[in-house]
């Protein structure tokens, strides 16, 4: 198992859980790769965020949306609402995105089914996330993929990770990476 530890600040809010302690957590944990994910503070308390991780995480960093601040991070995670906000056309958006951000940073893609990880197949994304696996707590989500998700990471011509309720002990032969947040931190 390949761990992708899942920063969300609200969750670090609800428990009382400092950033440091959370990045400790991950260390621990063996996190190759951390994603903060805020979806309500401003710019500047995100960027501020994001130093601290680079500061104490020698792993890859991932903001989730905030592309503006990739510069600094390894890349940017975006859901398909997201990504459609750019452009409803997927690969005019992550062409777009790709001049943004360049070449050289990781480009992460939300996907819930299998037309969305076939319509990304041919895109220049680097990893795609695939969930929900099953119902969490942390994010409202409509559809859970269960035992379908290996058979449909089997369809992606990218790295996938697993996203929704996932656990340190659930096992996949097409998936690449765990995504886990509040199982860190339960």
């Amino acid at each position: 198992m390949r761990l992708y530890a899942l920063c969300d600040q609200n969750l670090l809010d609800e428990r009382g859980l400092s950033l440091d302690s959370f990045i400790t957590i991950a260390k621990e944990s063996g996190a190759e790769i951390i994603q903060y994910r805020n979806k309500t503070s401003d710019i500047p308390f995100i960027k501020k965020q994001l130093i601290k991780i680079r500061k104490n995480f020698d792993g890859f960093l991932i903001v989730n949306d905030v592309y503006e601040l990739v510069g600094l991070c390894d890349g940017v995670h975006l859901g398909q609402e997201d990504l459609k906000a750019i452009d409803k056309d997927s690969a005019k958006a992550v062409k777009i995105l790709r001049s943004v951000i360049g070449k050289d940073k990781i480009l992460g893609v939300s996907t819930h089914n299998e037309a969305e990880v076939l319509a990304l197949n041919a895109l220049d994304v680097n990893y795609i996330g695939l969930g929900a696996y099953r119902d969490t707590k942390t994010k409202d989500v409509e559809t859970l993929l269960g035992s379908q998700l290996d058979h449909i990471a089997s369809k992606s011509t990218h790295f996938v990770a697993a996203i929704g309720g996932v656990q340190m002990d659930d096992v996949f032969e097409h998936v690449t990476y765990h995504v886990i947040g509040s199982g860190l931190v339960s």
